[in-house]
């Protein structure tokens, strides 16, 4: 029987030849003459023998019958993959479905083997991660960080050429890291710059993708799509990152995000990604400033879509919310009410294959995403493929991904703000109040937030092909906090013990001009940092949270799977948690950049009802530290109440401003983000 853990090595220097050595312990795949390609076929012995010369373990592959690959082959070895083209998504479901449905691990290892060598890389990637990470007899499996596999996403495509000579001539014990530039794809002149350090930071657009893997588009077996609220997590999860973004533009004086609101205006952002894709050895086309979109017409990519197709989507879900209700495809009325309109809004606007009526609300996100991706070549004339803004691995380094999404969010905050706002009985709890808030980081000043920069390595030697093996390492510059804690006095008036949901959140204080911001506004800029259950004695109650325990965050070494020193132990519960922890917002990015003199903010604290927000369930392992972004694995969304409660709707009368918002059971601190402009090394790899 073969071990599941070598389907791992599948994912290694992806454009090589399958039968080539993969992994720190040298290890062959024996791949029957059959399932090699046509170049390779006739001379298997001599190629084979010759890789084969330093082999530690050999790994045999059954020759079986293999399915159907036409559909999956249809896309070229060397062209780019996007799940927002509706073609390539037909095709990467037909490839999950064709390996979710092997009988066994060792059917699944022979097709892979095959298959390998015959689909294009990224699909492969991302079609074999999906089934392992749904397959039954597959859970457990820690999935490399696509950053290792496919690198150039990732980095400056200079960085790319000094890795492989380093790579090549230094042997592999003396190799040392390539540091990335801060500065590589645009300089100070372009205000936009200024937020390099977040669009580019290689944990945020790991989290993107890790999100679409553990959320794909489409599959034949429905469940590996239809996940418990999925519509409304694709909606809070994008929101958040708006919130974020918006709170780090305050953070280098600059304004909100302006929503691409006009689809035939032009975009005033250009962006030049200075990348190059491995599989399809071109550059990353640039978008130049005042792009406009086109109507696309790509036979290649069987897209045929106008920008007046966009508009009449935009207006039938705006239709939609206005009436309170969608039609499904046979005609039958669905509310958009209090408890599932954001979810159906959400599978519709995403246009999974959960979305109510593909024909009648159309593709609106995925689409966005095309056109802008196209923009600079909208016929195919030129033969360029997609920009950034096509893939999910790369689509937030752009600008324009950020007033993309703030368009999409002001079409579900629409929804949102035609819903009844939380009355006090809905907000309250009765005999809970909070009587004080403090954060400070160890030895600091009170409620007072440091960042800084900080320089990490990452092993990227999965990714270079055609070289020799050993570790390549990539330093990498990102933000960096100093860890806290938060210190929460709460007084429970009843007689006995009683639980609670703390939820905390924060926001700038201020607007762009100074002014105290309302609160209809500033909810919106409202960001979770985290959400736990507490347990209240009767009588005062004194409770410290440490910020590396977050909700929405995993820690570096699961951002980037340094995984091997902490990995649970084998056929654990938790194990079979594990490499669901991908998904999560990278933890040096909990908290914005701020400003030298101190970002103003307004840190807010509530504890609600858990008998009223607790979800009943089971959850094993420690995969759903992260689920405020990403949902656990296999399981309810661990929270009754709506995502973003209770800013997601508009505040009730009479509480224009955050402190008439409050309840006994929720209190605000100010806090001063400062920033200090040093930077400094971290210390393991």
């Amino acid at each position: 029987m073969a071990d599941k853990k070598n389907l791992l090595l599948l994912f290694d220097h992806p454009t090589e030849p399958v039968f080539m050595d993969k992994g720190k312990k040298v290890t062959v795949f024996d791949v029957p003459d059959s399932f090699l390609t046509d170049r390779y076929r006739p001379i298997s012995n001599e190629v084979q023998s010759r890789v084969g010369e330093k082999v530690e373990q050999r790994v045999p592959v059954r020759e079986i019958s293999i399915p159907d690959l036409r559909i999956p082959m249809s896309l070229g070895r060397d062209e780019q993959f996007s799940l927002f083209l509706p073609k390539h998504r037909r095709i990467a479901g037909r490839l999950i479905d064709i390996f979710m449905n092997m009988r066994s691990v060792d059917d699944l290892q022979s097709v892979a083997v095959y298959a390998r060598d015959r689909v294009n890389p990224v699909l492969f990637n991302y079609a074999l991660s999906v089934a392992l990470l749904h397959r039954p007899d597959t859970q457990g499996l820690d999935l490399p960080s696509f950053s290792q596999t496919f690198p150039d996403r990732f980095i400056d495509s200079q960085v790319m050429r000094q890795l492989r000579e380093e790579s090549f001539v230094v042997q592999s014990g003396s190799r040392m890291p390539i540091t990335i530039p801060r500065d590589y794809t645009a300089s100070d002149l372009d205000p936009e710059h200024r937020l390099w350090y977040f669009r580019e930071d290689l944990g945020i657009n790991l989290h993107h993708w890790h999100w679409h893997l553990v959320y794909p588009f489409e599959a034949t077996d429905r469940s590996i799509v239809a996940k418990d609220r999925r519509g409304e997590l694709f909606y809070y999860m994008h929101q958040q990152v708006i919130a974020r973004y918006n709170m780090e533009r305050f953070s280098n004086n600059l304004s909100r995000v302006q929503p691409f609101n006009n689809l035939r205006e032009p975009i005033a952002e250009g962006y030049f990604p200075k990348m190059d894709s491995l599989v399809a050895s071109r550059a990353w086309p640039p978008r130049f400033e005042n792009t406009r979109l086109s109507d696309l017409n790509r036979e290649a990519d069987q897209l045929n879509v106008e920008i007046g197709d966009l508009e009449r989507w935009r207006d039938r879900i705006y239709e939609a919310i206005h009436q309170g209700f969608v039609m499904d495809e046979r005609g039958t009325r669905i509310p958009l009410d209090e408890a599932r309109g954001i979810d159906h809004l959400g599978n519709m606007i995403e246009a999974s294959i959960l979305s109510p009526n593909r024909v009648l609300y159309g593709d609106l996100h995925n689409n966005g995403h095309t056109f802008i991706s196209y923009s600079h070549d909208p016929s195919n004339k030129h033969l360029e493929s997609f920009g950034v803004m096509g893939d999910v691995s790369t689509a937030m380094r752009d600008p324009v991904f950020y007033k993309w999404h703030s368009y999409i969010d002001r079409i579900f905050q629409e929804h949102k703000s035609r819903l009844p706002a939380y009355t006090d009985t809905q907000l309250n709890y009765t005999g809970i109040s909070i009587t004080g808030i403090q954060v400070a980081t160890n030895g600091g000043q009170a409620n007072a937030l440091s960042t800084f920069w900080q320089q990490s390595d990452v092993d990227l030697s999965r990714g270079f092909d055609f070289l020799p093996r050993g570790n390549v390492f990539a330093r990498f510059s990102h933000l960096q906090h100093l860890p806290f804690t938060y210190t929460i006095n709460v007084n429970n008036d009843g007689g006995a013990q009683r639980f609670g949901y703390c939820r905390i959140f924060m926001a700038p204080k201020n607007d762009e001009r100074g002014q105290p911001m309302l609160l209809r506004e500033q909810r919106l800029m409202m960001v979770e940092l985290d959400k736990f259950v507490v347990s209240l004695n009767p009588g005062p109650n004194t409770i410290r949270r440490r910020s590396t325990e977050s909700s929405v965050t995993i820690p570096f070494e699961r951002t980037f799977r340094n995984l091997d020193a902490n990995r649970p132990t084998t056929g654990s519960p938790e194990e079979l948690e594990f490499n669901f922890c991908g998904c999560g917002w990278p933890n040096h990015m909990l908290i914005p950049k701020g400003l030298p003199e101190g970002l103003p903010c307004d840190l807010f604290v509530m504890i609600s009802n858990y008998e009223n927000d607790r979800v009943d369930q089971q959850l094993v392992g420690r995969c759903s530290d992260a689920a405020s972004y990403c949902g656990v694995r296999d399981r309810l969304y661990p929270d009754r109440q709506a995502m973003g409660y209770p800013f997601d709707r508009l505040p009730r009368t009479g509480a224009d401003r955050l402190v008439n918002f409050l309840t006994p059971n929720m209190s605000i601190v100010d806090v001063s983000i400062r920033h200090e402009n040093r930077t400094v090394t971290r210390q393991t790899r």
